[in-house]
């Protein structure tokens, strides 16, 4: 068979269902080869859109999302959306053509070092020369994307390669078992949660894989320890447990910073420095810290780790719950969460307080009422970046792990828009809404043809202020409500998506929200929702968090 041939059993032994992209005349001979697969090749209109798909597809799923691009400008296209998969812990494997190896020593057209290129910003990133190690390439990309921490690799396949005639066999996929954790370690971990005054536990990133959100749950219940989640740890604890405490990562003063304040113990759990900075919650750096990861702490001087609980997640937080059972059953639980119900309920009511406001434009408080109303407990939001991503990761709460998608590691601007379309792609029974802001929107917004082309029903509310918020909002917090010009027109949002062949509407008030949203979630495909939004509300929400009283 062709290299090309084997290459894509090698996919369909990995358990490739979907391949996002957008070929090229050096990814030929692997695109005929894929029409005798049944693995589906989805037509992207952009290579950024397309690593997005992927990285929110495999972010959901936990297997390694697929995206394709041909040589030079198709490679460079995919950089972004593979950084962010990369820096947000996302399983990807990205497909990219190159030219004939005859021709890649000189000069020659469109050829330039795409594998030095994606080193940086990748796990691990491979030119294939000999076609008789496909079948290994292909298992390694997929075995390292998949290994936590997970994450981008990259396979470039160059043109003459793919013709190859060989005569191999795909390498098996096995499932390879983390270690467990250190007896030690965990008996240390143990020690000091019972020896602790005022513990409390942060939720990261790790925190939202299934079996380690089951785990951590539990140690919650033991303990009687109140558990923070950052940005990406939404839905570790459900936001209906009396153990929920809601979300950190704003940098201004929030209800949970105090918590912290006062806390002698943090029990981080899949937590990753990149999602918010230890310096905001431990700038003293004089608590004792519990880190329970896959692997070892980052070094930071406000991160000082007392015991470094290394291992699958999961199982060392099912350890750790077993070492409670046996040193403490009879204390368990070790604190009274009810000495948290004060805090919980301060939150709650701040979280609440504009929830029926019937101001227009809207504000992000109602907007995010509307919507979290709208959507399930298992359906899945995704946020874009910008100023809605602050409000998004404050006032959106989750019961289940997975079910809102911030990039918070990479920060991608353009990620949400594709992003749904992975995410329907991996979960077509569950609802999905993009949050975007005007700016990011636009950024992927030629893939809503996909979208349609392909009937997602998937709702993209766009946040309407004319301006980059979020950049504004920062000026205007360093230097005395100054900032830079930041303004800019935007299209007819309506006409826009009549002119993609799917159902829009603007918004002219508070109250036609709800009944949208129903109406856009009964469409055969995509839809849009464009809604003026209050940013006046970014900085009174600074003033306020300056000026907040402990409510502990």
């Amino acid at each position: 068979m062709k290299a090309s041939d084997l290459f894509v059993r090698c996919l369909e032994e990995e358990g490739v269902e979907h391949i996002f992209g957008v070929p090229g005349e050096e990814n030929a001979d692997l695109m005929i080869s894929l029409m005798d697969s049944d693995i589906e090749f989805v037509l992207c209109r952009h290579e950024q859109a397309a690593a997005f798909m992927a990285d929110a597809y495999g972010r959901l799923t936990g297997k390694a999302g697929v995206c394709l691009a041909t040589l030079g400008p198709g490679a460079t296209n995919l950089v972004t959306g593979v950084a962010d998969a990369n820096m947000d812990r996302s399983p990807l494997v990205a497909i990219i053509g190159q030219g004939s190896t005859n021709r890649l020593h000189k000069e020659s057209h469109q050829n330039m070092d795409a594998i030095g290129m994606f080193k940086p910003i990748s796990k691990w990133a491979h030119s294939i020369t000999n076609a008789a190690t496909v079948p290994e390439v292909l298992r390694k990309a997929f075995k390292m994307a998949a290994m936590e921490k997970p994450g981008a690799t990259i396979i470039e396949l160059p043109e003459d390669v793919a013709k190859a005639s060989i005569d191999l066999t795909p390498m098996q996929a096995e499932k390879t078992r983390r270690p467990a954790a250190d007896h030690k370690a965990v008996a240390k971990a143990v020690e000091l949660i019972a020896a602790a005054k005022r513990p409390i536990i942060l939720a990261g990133n790790g925190a939202v894989r299934k079996r380690a959100a089951k785990q951590l749950r539990r140690l919650a219940r033991k303990t009687g320890i109140g558990v923070v989640n950052t940005f990406m740890g939404k839905g570790a604890v459900p936001l209906d447990d009396p153990h929920c405490l809601f979300t950190i990562g704003l940098q201004g003063r929030d209800h949970i910073s105090f918590a912290f304040d006062e806390a002698d113990t943090v029990i981080a759990v899949g937590y990753d420095l990149v999602e918010f900075a230890p310096e905001f919650w431990n700038k003293d750096g004089d608590k004792t810290i519990i880190h329970i990861d896959f692997e070892p702490a980052e070094i930071d001087s406000a991160y000082p780790v007392t015991v470094d609980v290394v291992s699958d997640t999961a199982d060392a937080l099912w350890q750790i719950n077993e070492e409670l059972n046996r040193a403490h059953e009879d204390r368990l639980p070790l604190f009274d969460i009810e000495g948290r119900a004060v805090l919980r309920q301060a939150i709650w009511d701040d979280l609440n307080a504009e929830a029926a406001d019937t101001s227009f434009p809207m504000k992000p408080q109602r907007i995010l009422t509307d919507l979290r109303e709208a959507l399930g407990p298992d359906d899945i939001l995704l946020s874009d970046v910008g100023a809605h991503k602050m409000w998004v990761a404050r006032y959106y709460q989750c019961y289940q792990p997975n079910t809102c998608l911030i990039s918070n590691g990479f920060c991608s601007m353009g990620f949400a828009l594709p992003g749904a379309i992975g995410a329907k792609m991996a979960f077509p029974e569950r609802r999905v809404a993009a949050v975007c802001g005007d700016a990011g929107f636009l950024m992927n917004v030629q893939d809503l043809e996909t979208a349609v082309r392909l009937k997602l029903n998937f709702v993209c509310l766009v946040w309407v202020d004319g301006e980059y918020g979020l950049i504004k909002w920062k000026q205007q917090n360093h230097y005395d409500g100054k900032h830079s010009d930041l303004a800019f027109n935007n299209p007819d949002f309506e006409l826009l998506a009549q002119s993609f062949g799917m159902w829009g509407r603007t918004l002219t008030g508070p109250d036609q929200l709800q009944p949208a949203l129903d109406e856009a979630f009964a469409q055969d495909g995509p839809a849009l929702l464009a809604i003026p939004v209050d940013y006046a509300e970014n900085r009174k929400l600074t003033e306020r968090l300056g000026n907040l009283i402990c409510p502990i």
